[in-house]
């Protein structure tokens, strides 16, 4: 996990722009019982990256609990593997077709 300002420097941005796409479901942040967020460092990875606002919109949420749990949790569509993992092995559309099926 990293901060915010962390984040922003992993994606060559700002903090400010950082908390306008966690707003937006562009990136998952987790809200903490302190002020900021706490963002997964893994999301910036070049093949998660460009599927998380698609995730976010065929999910229906920018939460981003409600996105982590959906990333991080065994799917039995993927056999068992979890969407992030399908992801990084390749599979983003069809966790893409996943995402759409349950956001509907």
């Amino acid at each position: 996990m990293v901060s915010t300002d962390e984040a922003a420097e992993l994606a060559g941005t700002s903090r400010v722009t950082v908390n306008a796409w966690i707003a937006k479901g562009r990136c998952i942040g987790l809200s903490q019982t302190k002020r900021g967020f706490r963002l997964p460092r893994w999301q910036f990875e070049p093949l998660v990256w460009p599927l998380l606002p698609k995730l976010a919109a065929a999910l229906g949420t920018t939460e981003g609990w409600a996105l982590l749990a959906f990333l991080e949790t065994p799917h039995g569509a993927l056999g068992g593997v979890t969407p992030r993992a399908a992801i990084e092995q390749g599979q983003g559309k069809r966790v893409l077709d996943i995402a759409e099926h349950e956001g509907n």
